[in-house]
């Protein structure tokens, strides 16, 4: 009895023995054949060094030791370009930085166009953001600052559309000015206001004279006015908790004694 269990046991041995790499291949196989791809990446699939298709999402099968692939991601990639150094047209020297957003169209041009599109689109973007900038004054830098993201934009969008890759947004972050030019420019602002408080001034003081004559004019019209003006005077006056008040007498009463005046002097 022992003899039969000991042969069953031996010939199990034997078969596991034969079976067991086998089942190491396929498991080993199916690790290196098998991959799964997300929703946002695609697989550039190379045969013996030839590109067959850009494959998935989801499960794709590769030959091993055959089929190679290199995966590429479709999200939008969002860039920060390193402050550069700008010479502006009017010889001003400003660090200027931008963000640069991206996402690859076309897998198989990404990856087959230029060697690292990542790192090629970074190096465009700094070349192309001293470029454009340098062709600017430093006033143009700072106030249109739509029209230079719009020209950033369409560059490198042209540039990169060889490598299927998409840039759909550049965005100038910051400038950054000398200490000297920001002195300049806070006097300069501060000019500017006085000069425009100045004019402000003035043309309150204009559109005053202006009403005063033709009140001056209403009241040479009507003489009444003066005297109903006279009394609504009056009346402030009165309605303030004042220990002195002041009687304007108005100048008609005066003129008779001034006539008389001016008769004993021609007599004379």
């Amino acid at each position: 009895m022992s003899d039969f269990w000991g042969g069953l046991l031996d010939f199990f041995g034997a078969a596991l023995g034969g079976v067991l790499p086998v089942l190491v291949l396929v498991i080993l196989f199916l690790i290196s054949a098998l991959k799964v791809l997300r929703e946002y990446e695609r697989g550039v699939i190379f045969r013996l060094g030839r590109v067959i298709a850009a494959k998935g999402p989801g499960l794709i099968i590769l030959i091993p030791l055959i089929d190679r692939m290199m995966k590429v991601s479709l999200r939008t990639v969002a860039m920060d370009v390193a402050p550069q150094d700008v010479i502006t047209r009017d010889n001003v020297s400003v660090k200027v930085n931008a963000v640069v957003y991206f996402r690859v169209m076309d897998p198989v041009k990404a990856i087959i166009q230029v060697e690292d599109y990542l790192y090629a689109t970074g190096q465009l973007a700094q070349t192309t953001l001293r470029s454009v900038c340098g062709q600017m004054e430093l006033d143009e830098l700072l106030s249109e600052r739509e029209k230079i993201n719009g020209e950033l934009q369409q560059i490198l969008d042209q540039q990169t559309d060889a490598w299927g890759i998409k840039v759909s947004i550049v965005e100038l972050k910051h400038i950054d000015l000398p200490s000297e030019m920001q002195r300049a420019m806070a006097r300069q602002a501060e000019a500017e206001r006085e000069r425009r408080a100045k004019i402000i001034n003035s043309e309150g003081e204009y559109q005053a004279a202006e009403k005063l004559a033709e009140a001056a004019a209403i009241i040479a019209m009507h003489p009444e006015a003066l005297q109903l003006r006279y009394l609504q005077t009056l009346r402030e006056v009165a309605s303030e908790n004042n220990s002195t008040t002041l009687f304007p007498l108005p100048i008609d009463l005066f003129r008779p004694f001034l006539k008389m005046v001016d008769k004993l002097d021609d007599g004379k």
